[in-house]
């Protein structure tokens, strides 16, 4: 586990996006493909940002996302297909598959359908965020760490929807779907690498508890701890609360 910490929140999504680009272009250039999972939220705004201006051959790469709300239409501000689509695929050559949740209609359907097509693509490189409830993709404490189906129908507790309402995604918190579709905390794990984001002070007692809590279901981000190759991207005000350090500042 690496932990790096940046007085500016431009520079720690920069640098984590730099990061992801190296993986996946080393990755293209060992196995002629990359097959990557992309999050999404205000946390990967900076990354993604950078993602898109690397030099990476995209047609080489398959791509997946972590969750997507269940009845929300693609055309809401809040999916997650509009974000990637608008602010990742739109910009970036065509890749050679991005395989985009649809909860709209039939989510078991959905469900069935990306894990016949996630078992054939093991993942290289995970862009993953934190929510401020310890939350891993939409897995909400208690999170299931056994399941090894790798999407799952999950409830979003109060505190993950009253977060998706101040980020401004939605304008009450009755507007915030309660169901999603997300993938389970053991898909994730399976990744070669993760890269974890996360800026902003409201993600401080998270951040404490996925890096210094033992790893628990309760606090789903802590399992990160038993990943060999996970890098934390944070900002100083999200590492705020943190007592142990591993790795230095940067700048």
């Amino acid at each position: 586990m690496k932990i790096n910490i940046y007085k500016n929140p431009l520079k720690l999504g920069e640098a984590a996006g730099n990061l992801a680009a190296q993986l996946i272009k080393e990755t293209i250039n060992e196995k002629g493909q990359a097959n990557i999972i992309l999050a999404t939220g205000t946390s990967q705004f900076e990354t993604i940002n950078q993602l898109i201006k690397e030099d990476i051959d995209w047609s080489k790469v398959v791509m997946f996302h972590l969750d997507e709300y269940i009845g929300l239409p693609m055309t809401e501000l809040a999916s997650f297909r509009k974000y990637l689509k608008e602010r990742f695929l739109d910009k970036v050559p065509p890749l050679k598959e991005a395989y985009l949740i649809n909860g709209e209609s039939d989510p078991e359907g959905e469900i069935a359908k990306l894990k016949a097509i996630i078992e054939k693509h093991p993942i290289d490189v995970a862009l993953v965020g934190i929510g401020e409830n310890g939350h891993l993709a939409f897995n909400d404490p208690p999170a299931d760490f056994d399941t090894e189906e790798p999407y799952l129908i999950v409830d979003l507790d109060e505190q993950c929807r009253k977060q998706q309402m101040g980020e401004g995604w939605f304008a009450s918190l009755e507007e915030v779907p309660t169901q999603a579709i997300s993938m389970s905390v053991k898909q994730i794990m399976k990744s070669q690498h993760i890269i974890c984001s996360v800026p902003d002070e409201r993600k401080a007692q998270a951040v404490k508890n996925s890096l210094e809590q033992p790893v628990s279901n309760m606090f789903p981000a802590s399992i990160l701890q038993l990943h060999p190759n996970c890098s934390f991207y944070l900002d100083e005000a999200s590492a705020s609360l943190l007592s142990n350090i591993v790795e230095g500042k940067e700048a």
